[in-house]
């Protein structure tokens, strides 16, 4: 039976993960990079894994991804602990660190930050990422919590529906003009199309939607990896896309874009998930994460 996991250890391993080496590890903790390696490998044996891959920057195993994360939680804990018991440390910041994806950043989690009560002394660390994969950082314990498409709870994480964020097909009135006469299906399987980044099949997904599974949108595409940015490329005539709802509204108003299928919006899922917790900080997070989208996403 394999005995207690010594803190110290735990808290090194997460030392290195973050700070990227040994010697930063060392660095930040005012130890020798010797007595950083030592307890890395203290910890591998004691668990009998590997937990790190010696690379440049270190990256965490499958197995030091769950240290990393049971030592990011630990903190979180003895932070809200001395902020009860009003020892000497707990008005310090607290970092709190959220994946979201770049929609949700560009149109309406930033006011979640500001809703956020100011005594609580938060600091956010947000990592862009896109919604299919924010999960993943959340099993590294890269993150606290994160804007999810997955229902399904990431192990010892809680799951909250937020709404669904409605994308529109649209393009600039000279681009639809141009490219977008006839059919619309076979138009759109031939004409230029933005993308987020090259793991973005959102627009092929649409266009197999309308093509019955038989093409995808155009080998012709340009590559936007804002959300701002990625509107705008639209509005200017570069491609045609799928633009979130609240950014296209206003382009549609001022008739900068064009839907090219009103009746077929795409509407995405979005949930919130994070740490299971009883941590007063999380809590209000959620709380104000839950209540901003119910005001901003469709129900």
């Amino acid at each position: 039976m394999m005995k207690d996991l010594p803190l110290d250890q735990v808290r090194t391993l997460l030392a290195v993960v973050d700070e990227g080496t040994f010697d930063a590890a060392a660095a930040a903790l005012h130890v020798t990079p010797s007595a950083i390696s030592q307890r890395v490998k203290a910890l591998e044996q004691r668990t009998g894994r590997v937990l790190l891959l010696r690379t440049k920057p270190v990256r965490p195993t499958e197995s030091g991804e769950v240290l990393v994360r049971l030592a990011r939680q630990v903190a979180r804990l003895e932070h809200d602990a001395y902020a009860e018991l009003g020892l000497s440390g707990a008005g310090e910041p607290t970092r709190v660190s959220v994946a979201v994806n770049a929609d949700s950043l560009a149109t309406w989690f930033l006011p979640v930050l500001t809703r956020v009560p100011e005594e609580l002394r938060l600091c956010f660390e947000l990592r862009r990422e896109d919604e299919d994969h924010t999960a993943a950082l959340l099993r590294e314990g890269a993150v606290m919590a994160a804007v999810t498409s997955s229902p399904d709870p990431v192990p010892g994480c809680s799951v909250r529906s937020l709404g669904r964020m409605r994308y529109l097909p649209v393009a600039a009135p000279d681009f639809a003009g141009r490219h977008l006469g006839g059919p619309l299906a076979e138009a759109l399987a031939q004409a230029p199309v933005v993308v987020f980044d090259r793991r973005d099949d959102f627009q092929d997904g649409f266009v197999r939607g309308l093509t019955r599974g038989r093409v995808g949108a155009s080998a012709l595409r340009h590559y936007v990896p804002t959300s701002e940015g990625f509107a705008e490329a639209v509005a200017a005539g570069l491609g045609w896309g799928l633009v979130p709802e609240p950014q296209a509204d206003p382009l549609l108003r001022d008739g900068r874009l064009v839907g090219l299928d009103p009746g077929r919006p795409v509407d995405v899922p979005l949930y919130w998930q994070q740490w299971r917790l009883d941590s007063p900080a999380l809590a209000q997070v959620a709380r104000t994460v839950t209540a901003t989208a119910a005001e901003a996403l469709r129900a």
